[in-house]
């Protein structure tokens, strides 16, 4: 459960760092027409860091990807090799869900 939470963490900071690239974006396209040497550099800069971070992201995003991949691999292997204890799981899950949100 503790690694679901993890991979939503995960996609929750990439969508973070794709608005903040973005933002980012936006803000060098509002700032064009602004004159002089030390802006021009500062430009250069950020855009050189935007793509460098959105390289870095596509990175992230694809480990991710293949991380859920092989968890939902495992977990295909798993339910086959195992069905009734993924019976009784799932049921036991589904018990404890149903306690709860019969409480409310």
């Amino acid at each position: 459960m503790a690694h679901a939470t993890q991979d939503v963490t995960r996609e929750q900071l990439i969508n973070d760092f794709k608005v903040v690239i973005a933002d980012a974006e936006a803000l060098l396209k509002a700032s064009a027409d602004q004159g002089g040497e030390k802006v021009a550099e500062l430009r250069s800069k950020a855009a050189h860091s935007i793509s460098v971070m959105k390289e870095r992201l596509g990175d992230v995003e694809h480990k991710v990807v293949e991380k859920t991949k092989a968890a939902a691999k495992a977990t295909d292997v798993y339910v086959h090799e195992n069905p009734w204890k993924s019976i009784g799981i799932a049921t036991g899950v589904g018990l404890a869900v149903g306690f709860l949100l019969g409480r409310r």
